[in-house]
């Protein structure tokens, strides 16, 4: 998923990926660039940073996008931009779609710990997020305001990237869910296939006809930290162990106290055996 960060192995950091764009862009000895996406979406202000940095570098250098089993809804977010998407037939994209979560805890805090909160509000707004309580009507409809807008942007983002228009964004839009085969119907895609025909497609747009130098990005990170990424890595494990068969809830739970703010993510999972 995407979230504002560094990002770690199961996130993609808003900040992180940024500054590793921005390193390709600024590198002039390299001539293209092929961006993997693999995720579900997230967080819908990093997949915005993200693709603000796709884009500059589309302005130097052609970008051609590969997709893995998953690039939906954040995921399409930080692609539209490409000169060419190239995904397999069976990717799940798409999603073009945002919403947002507001936690109430009124009744675990009422009937699980026997906490009841009161307060004065000095005016309309001042209490606005407020999870000790439900949203008013007032809320409601500022967030859904709010949903509507950053809905906007996206559609906006894939009409330019795309070259089509609003209309015919929306209209397969508001979160629709396709395959690689019927999104390049749609010209969510351009052509279906693996990495490597976006490498060659990338070759092609640079203008190489020898062979070519793949450099990876990120690179690989000083010994140090290393160090404390695997360490970081061997406390989720004992985390696992401890926890057993409740690693999955944990896990759960944890996903979704990440979802901040406005959400342009897939809002479940697809496993295809």
């Amino acid at each position: 998923q995407i979230d504002m960060g560094e990002g770690d192995d199961e996130t993609i950091g808003g900040d992180g990926l940024s500054a590793t764009i921005r390193e390709v862009r600024e590198d002039t000895t390299i001539k293209a660039m092929v961006l993997r996406v693999n995720s579900p979406g997230g967080s819908a202000l990093a997949s915005d940073v993200i693709w603000r940095e796709v884009v500059l570098t589309k302005q130097r250098i052609p970008v051609i996008v590969s997709m893995g089993d998953v690039a939906a809804s954040g995921g399409y977010y930080i692609s539209c931009p490409a000169d060419v998407i190239v995904a397999n037939p069976t990717t799940i994209t798409g999603s073009i779609g945002v919403f947002g979560l507001l936690w109430n805890g009124q009744k675990m805090l009422n009937d699980h710990l026997g906490v009841t909160m009161d307060g004065v509000e000095t005016n309309t707004g001042a209490g606005v997020g407020n999870f000790t309580r439900p949203m008013s009507e007032m809320e409601r409809n500022y967030f859904q305001k709010s949903v509507e807008r950053v809905y906007d942007v996206f559609i906006g983002h894939v009409s330019s990237g795309r070259k089509i228009s609003k209309a015919d964004v929306d209209s397969v839009g508001q979160g629709r869910v396709w395959s690689g085969i019927n999104a390049k119907e749609i010209k969510l895609v351009d052509e279906l296939g693996g990495l490597e025909r976006a490498i060659d497609i990338a070759k092609e747009k640079a203008g190489i006809t020898t062979e070519a130098r793949i450099i990876e990005f990120p690179k690989k990170l000083p010994f140090f930290e290393q160090i404390m990424k695997e360490i970081e890595g061997k406390s989720e494990t004992r985390i696992q162990e401890e926890l057993g068969d409740s690693y999955t809830f944990y896990k759960a739970i944890r996903n979704v106290r990440r979802m901040n703010g406005i959400q342009a993510r897939i809002p479940y999972e697809i496993c295809i055996y």
